[in-house]
């Protein structure tokens, strides 16, 4: 059973702009940290980026001062605003809890293309 429901992805050419969204329950939302992790073809999964529930976050190098997540409180969604996208960054995105690992959502692709 799925709990985390990532969209938002879609083609850009580089330098443009994707927000990404993490949906899911308000028992899992409350009490976890969210991480946002991606898988580019022929490479492992990923850490991105994550958000604790009081709002601390935590970004890998490469994508810090592009990337920003945030979490909604009244939607139960955390977003991944990603600004200056490179080549780089193409990738399946995906979401989840790193404390207590759900199954994987479907992810939401993200290409960036000339």
């Amino acid at each position: 059973q799925v709990q985390l429901v990532e969209s938002g992805g879609g083609l850009v050419q580089p330098g443009a702009s994707l927000k990404l969204s993490c949906e899911t329950s308000r028992s899992i939302f409350e009490v976890n940290v969210i991480a946002w992790y991606r898988q580019a073809p022929g490479k492992q999964r990923e850490f991105v980026a994550s958000i604790t529930p009081g709002g601390w976050t935590n970004y890998r190098d490469s994508v810090k001062g592009r990337f920003s997540i945030a979490r909604d409180n009244a939607e139960n969604t955390v977003y991944l605003q990603m600004n200056s996208l490179e080549l780089s960054d193409t990738a399946d995105y995906y979401c989840n809890t790193p404390a207590t690992m759900k199954p994987w959502g479907r992810g939401t692709q993200v290409t960036v293309s000339l």
